[in-house]
């Protein structure tokens, strides 16, 4: 496969041909072949030098980007939902914390959960890890977060001096919960039941009335 990746990268004359860069190619290369093999192997098998070996690349190349393996497989698994996870804009908070947390669960009970879970396992004992799987995975998911609950107070329909992350720990704790511990099933209907209960728990009351908006009205 090195051999095909590099004559592809020469045209006929010798120059490249046009498309993406050398470096990036291989980039994608590798990132591609983590998430292959940690989807048939798992976290604890995981080698720098298997991933090398895969993509068509020297190991130095892997570390030339990522000074180690949580960062490479924060890094993988973060190219493959980020598109996924973005958050809507509908004119709604509910809408758009609703429809993102469902694509969260789609993710969560795919194949591609495996690869979060060995994450989060591995994490509790590799500091490595768990750092990049926050710095490359969880806080640009939240702060895209943040800004769609800032949109919702603008609109009205929180309140002003929200407590935003905990109102987010409070909206995704929960799925992360049945994600790991298992002690219930991660459905459509879970994730709707719980934004409307978070979220209507913040809603502002009305001046003409002392009932707390209901889902509906965020929608």
């Amino acid at each position: 496969m090195r051999q095909s990746l590099l004559a592809a990268e020469a045209g006929k004359n010798g120059k490249r041909p046009p498309g993406r860069p050398r470096s990036e190619r291989a980039r994608q290369a590798i990132l591609g072949s983590t998430l292959k093999i940690l989807e048939k192997d798992g976290f604890s098998d995981f080698k720098i030098e298997e991933v090398a070996a895969r993509a068509g690349v020297g190991k130095a190349t892997v570390y030339r980007w990522w000074p180690n393996k949580g960062a490479l497989i924060a890094d993988a698994f973060a190219g493959n939902t980020t598109r996924k996870l973005r958050f809507p804009d509908t004119g709604s908070v509910y809408s758009d914390m609703s429809r993102q947390m469902q694509q969260l669960v789609k993710i969560f009970r795919s194949r591609t959960g495996r690869i979060v879970a060995a994450i989060l396992a591995a994490g509790q004992t590799d500091e490595d890890l768990i750092a990049a799987f926050r710095d490359r995975f969880l806080w640009p998911r939240r702060r895209e977060a943040y800004e769609t609950l800032r949109r919702g107070i603008l609109r009205g329909e929180l309140p002003k001096n929200s407590d935003l992350n905990l109102i987010l720990d409070s909206l995704y704790g929960p799925i992360y919960m049945r994600f790991l511990i298992r002690h219930d099933s991660l459905t459509p209907e879970f994730v709707d039941s719980l934004c409307a209960l978070v979220l209507r728990g913040v809603t502002p009351r009305t001046k003409n009335s002392n009932r707390q908006a209901s889902p509906d009205s965020l929608a």
